[in-house]
């Protein structure tokens, strides 16, 4: 049975379809397409049915991403039931995927992306979206990492 991976930002356009496809990189690296599969969401609606942000979608090519998500909300009740781990980029999107919940097993599957990071340096991964290109390129470093740490994570 596949392992499932949601990756979960605020609009589900920058952050999480990067985590998504950076996260399927690594999967398709170690030939564990078979094992273990990931989508993206957000915690809210403003951008359904969007693709990703241009300027992410532009950082992310340069590093071999193609970010091909289609922007939804998190489906509570489908969501907490078919995935193996819910993963919000920062503290809010955490907080907002816990208040979504309606049992402890739920809860059990909320992580922050950065809990999985090697150097423990990042706390979060930033929304780029309001900032300049380096703010791009940072959430790619950071998801580079994460996404690392995650797949030995689900190893162990």
């Amino acid at each position: 049975m596949k392992k499932r991976v949601l990756f979960v930002c605020l609009g589900n356009i920058c952050r999480s379809p990067s985590a998504e496809a950076v996260f399927n990189s690594v999967i398709q690296t170690q030939g564990l397409e078979d094992q273990i599969e990931c989508d993206s969401a957000g915690t809210t609606g403003y951008h359904a049915g969007e693709p990703a942000d241009r300027r992410m979608q532009g950082h992310a090519i340069q590093r071999g991403y193609r970010l091909t998500s289609i922007s939804r909300p998190v489906n509570p009740e489908r969501d907490f039931h078919d995935f193996d781990y819910i993963i919000g980029m920062d503290d809010n999107n955490v907080w907002d995927l816990k208040k979504m919940t309606s049992k402890p097993e739920e809860v059990r599957k909320i992580y922050k992306m950065t809990d999985f990071s090697s150097g423990n340096q990042y706390k979060l991964v930033p929304d780029p979206y309001y900032g300049g290109e380096e703010g791009f390129e940072l959430v790619l470093d950071i998801l580079e990492d994460s996404c690392r740490g995650l797949l030995k994570k689900m190893q162990e």
